[in-house]
């Protein structure tokens, strides 16, 4: 089974949320990484580009295939991580500290409220 951090919101689309404040960190998960299996290639959004949620806005491509990720909220690119993308190696490693892809900064915090909590995704994943 994944590990699936309890700090963390979910979207139903393999991204995880970590919020501090009014800016939230992005990445995919535990589950997300394992089966896209190798990761050899991460693009990221633009920083300062503005993201609705649901938007596509960053690609993983592993040896597998190519994927688009979602902005699972809406704001602002304030930050991007520049290592993810020397090294997408990081995806799998380290999906939830040094695998993190953007940090938004919230235009519609209430948003968050509609991510999956960590029971959910887990049953989610678990197909319960």
């Amino acid at each position: 089974m994944s590990n699936v951090p309890s700090d963390l919101k979910y979207a139903k689309s393999h991204e995880w949320v970590r919020v501090n404040g009014d800016t939230a960190t992005v990445g995919i998960t535990d589950h997300a990484q394992h089966e896209l299996t190798d990761v050899v290639f991460v693009e990221l959004p633009a920083l300062n580009r503005a993201l609705k949620a649901g938007e596509a806005c960053a690609v993983v491509e592993s040896v597998k295939t190519a994927s688009d990720i979602y902005s699972p909220v809406s704001g602002q690119v304030v930050e991007i991580n520049k290592a993810v993308v020397d090294n997408p190696a990081l995806v799998n490693t380290d999906p939830y500290a040094g695998g993190w892809f953007y940090k938004i900064k919230l235009s519609q915090p209430a948003e968050v409220n509609t991510l999956l909590t960590p029971a959910q995704y887990t049953a989610q994943i678990s197909g319960s």
